[in-house]
């Protein structure tokens, strides 16, 4: 009994670790460095969000875009049935590799240009995903696929990017805010393609004939399946270029803030070395201001071992790591549940079970898209909760218990077998259930936990280790992704 008891006590401080100490002003955590966070801003919060929504577009775009993507690998059985599994590997393997690269790149890191680079990188990817809604049409499933993971894998290098720049730019503010603040982001991005996508389906599909497809069907040049959901998925992936823009737009004003704080930081530095000399006060300034830029004009940082985070955050990466493998299942059937009230079995009717025609909602077009909505509704809702204190100040003291609660979400897992997978019908038949019971609480437990472990991880670190920290944990972040992605290939025969 004392050894469960240690398990889910607080963590002791010792010679070689911090002890996170509360602000009793603010209810937030500190470091135990003793220094002042930079001062709270609601504008800096909203581009941090945006850069949150800006990071996992390109991801969510890819999920809700399933049914599209399924018309046009429709002839063929094989890709149909395992290329949201393919797109999820790609992308969170190709993404790990560059977090680790990027990861090892601490001390010359230049976080702002990365979070630049990753967003024109993005702009261009859907502008290219944009042009072949129509143009192409009639390529070949195993070409399509090809050009679709590429843009699938280069979408990931940006993510990485931008994990890796965005965290650890915001953890070198000192404010668990901004980090709340991204991963509240990351939760609207979650919700906004998959309601993009069901809106121009049902604004765009006239027929009951436009409706998920089925595997193993003929293509034709002028399948109105096709056409009108690449007239959909034109909408969609234009609204993932706009983003990319508005972002950089966004984002000038968030550097110049950050270079001043730095500077303002240098001073009283320097005021604090020198006391009352205004004069070597001001010569010791414009010193450490430049020691500040470095030697290429980009802010140094100090390298931190990777053995020192994992000492340090290893029950906050464990448990970020386990949310996101569990996570990674999710996809794999939300693409193959449909409602209980659509009569389609595979694509191949359109009507439902007593003859009268299936209502726009419950086809698979917008179905599917209304399911990954309601997970990342939850996930939303999650997300913002943690800016409550009362709902996570506490177990950010605990890491153990964190990790423990990653592991329970397994138990999500079955409820999906109870679900209309494939139109098959489904041992609870109620959409209710499915969206409500097992799509929305899935997402706010995953949103809740992630952002929890991730606000934690600046307040056990000290404050020169924030960035490093930062990046390390969106490494772990995504590592989780790529291992649940792989594993999710189990599910794909399901």
């Amino acid at each position: 009994m004392n050894r469960i008891r240690a398990f889910f006590a607080p963590p002791k401080a010792s010679a070689s670790e911090y002890e996170p100490l509360a602000d009793d002003e603010s209810g937030t955590l500190r470091g135990s460095t003793g220094e002042e966070a930079a001062p709270f801003s609601w504008v800096e919060y909203c581009i941090f969000a945006l850069i949150g929504v800006a990071m996992l577009w390109a991801w969510n775009m890819f999920l809700a875009a399933a049914p599209y993507f399924q018309t046009r690998f429709q002839s063929d059985p094989w890709i149909y049935a395992n290329s949201q599994s393919a797109i999820l590997t790609t992308s969170t393997v190709v993404n790990l590799g560059a977090m680790l690269v990027l990861t090892s790149m601490q001390s010359s890191a230049n976080y702002p240009f990365r979070i630049n680079t990753a967003l024109v990188m993005n702009a261009a990817v859907f502008a290219m995903l944009t042009i072949s809604t129509f143009s192409f049409l009639d390529v070949a499933p195993t070409l399509y696929l090809a050009f679709l993971l590429l843009m699938v894998a280069l979408a990931a290098v940006a993510a990485g990017l931008m994990q890796n720049g965005a965290f650890s730019f915001a953890a070198s503010f000192g404010r668990p805010e901004y980090t709340q603040a991204i991963m509240a982001g990351q939760g609207v991005a979650g919700i906004l393609p998959p309601l993009t996508q069901m809106l121009s389906f049902l604004a765009f599909s006239d027929s009951p004939s436009v409706d998920g497809p089925g595997p193993g069907k003929p293509r034709s040049g002028h399948d109105s399946t096709r056409d009108e959901g690449g007239t959909a998925a034109f909408i969609y992936f234009l609204t993932a270029v706009l983003m990319s823009v508005l972002t950089l737009a966004a984002f000038v004003p968030l550097v110049r803030r950050h270079s001043r704080l730095l500077e303002d930081r240098a001073v009283l530095s320097s005021t604090a070395v020198l006391g009352e000399d205004a004069s070597a006060g001001r010569r010791l300034h414009q010193i450490t201001n430049n020691n500040v830029r470095g030697d290429n004009g980009n802010p140094p940082h100090r390298y931190v071992p990777l053995t020192t985070l994992i000492c340090k955050l290893g029950w906050l990466a464990g448990a970020v790591a386990m949310c996101f493998i569990v996570t990674m299942f999710f996809p794999v059937f939300t693409a193959k549940i449909l409602s209980v009230h659509d009569g389609n079995r595979g694509g191949g009717d359109d009507d439902d079970d007593d003859g009268t025609p299936t209502a726009p909602l419950f086809r698979p077009g917008a179905f599917i898209p209304l399911a990954f909505f309601f997970w990342n509704l939850g996930d939303l809702a999650g997300r913002v909760s943690t800016m409550a204190p009362a709902l996570s100040f506490g177990l950010r003291r605990r890491p153990a218990v964190l990790f423990a609660l990653s592991l329970a979400r397994w138990g999500f897992l079955p409820l999906y077998l109870l679900c209309n997978l494939h139109g098959d019908g489904a041992a609870v038949p109620s959409d209710l259930f499915y969206l409500v019971i097992v799509q929305f609480s899935f997402g706010i437990t995953n949103g809740w936990l992630g952002s929890t472990a991730m606000m934690a991880a600046a307040e056990w670190v000290a404050e020169d280790e924030r960035a490093a920290a930062g990046g390390f944990m969106s490494m772990c972040l995504v590592g989780g992704l790529a291992v649940g992605s792989v594993l999710s290939f189990t599910a794909a025969g399901v």
